[in-house]
């Protein structure tokens, strides 16, 4: 069975990829017959020209061929992931876009001041630093998705760019900001002008620039703790990864090493939890 959404739009948006460039090469094909040379024949026209498109296209086929083999329609490797590993579609050089950020050093001070405002936007900017997440995911933050006597917020996958499900390890900083907002009684966490409706996903970036903090942006807390974790811990390049929702080693990689380092990475963001809040 394939992913269900429960927003509608990402489910059409995961069958659009596929049939505006998958199905015309290969729809009509039984899955058994899908190997590497049906899959470059998809991923190759577009793999440089729409790179990002690409990519999603290529989780997407994989999802796909996973779940054919699963049921029993399909065997052996999956295509998709023999490819990726054997590195043969053309390297691309990709235009880096840096997010503004702020210093790990000044984010003491600003945490400080956003503490003092009411706005639900300011609640959520509390949130987004300390979790070092993207704004769209904090934003669709459902209280189904928090396990409070575990101290764990899961993301599900069709939430995530990477298309698979993140788990963030909520230290005490994080459930003071959230926990609070139950009394709300709305179905998302951080609730915008319309009941039970999210906030728009600029309202963060604008109170940002009502607070006159300019020059930063709100993806920009996640490079500022990145930042941090190197110039401050002892923490691997993985375990910050991770914390990031960031795809660490290959395919291959990733199906042995299945842990995905929990507990150390909540050592980790309690410590920065502790650094953002002016704890130490």
């Amino acid at each position: 069975r394939l992913p269900t959404w429960k927003n509608p739009k990402h489910g059409q948006q995961w069958i659009n990829t596929l049939a505006e460039y998958a199905f015309p090469k290969i729809g009509r094909l039984p899955v058994s017959e899908v190997g590497q040379p049906e899959i470059m024949q998809v991923l190759l026209p577009i793999w440089t020209e729409k790179h990002e498109t690409a990519k999603r296209l290529a989780q997407r086929m994989k999802a796909v061929l996973d779940v054919a083999k699963s049921k029993g329609f399909r065997d052996g490797e999956n295509p998709v992931t023999t490819i990726r590993d054997a590195r043969v579609l053309p390297q691309v050089k990709q235009k880096v876009k840096h997010h503004k950020a702020m210093h790990w050093k000044d984010v003491p001070a600003f945490y400080a001041e956003l503490a003092t405002k009411d706005a639900m936007a300011a609640k959520a900017l509390m949130f987004t630093c300390l979790t070092a997440s993207r704004t769209s995911e904090v934003l669709l933050a459902r209280w189904e998705e928090f396990d409070f006597d575990g101290g764990l917020w899961t993301v599900p996958a069709e939430r995530m760019k990477a298309d698979e499900e993140h788990r963030i390890p909520l230290t005490p900083e994080m459930l003071a900001i959230i926990q609070p907002l139950k009394a709300f009684n709305s179905e998302v966490v951080f609730e915008g002008q319309k009941r039970h409706k999210p906030m728009s996903n600029m309202a963060m970036l604008m109170l940002l620039r009502r607070m006159k903090i300019n020059g930063v942006t709100v993806h920009g807390f996640r490079s500022t703790f990145k930042d941090w974790v190197s110039e401050n811990t002892s923490a691997s390049r993985e375990i910050a990864e991770m914390s990031l929702a960031h795809k660490v080693g290959s395919d291959v990689e990733r199906a042995y090493a299945r842990s995905d380092l929990l507990e150390r990475r909540r050592e980790l963001m309690s410590s920065w939890s502790q650094h953002a809040t002016g704890v130490n």
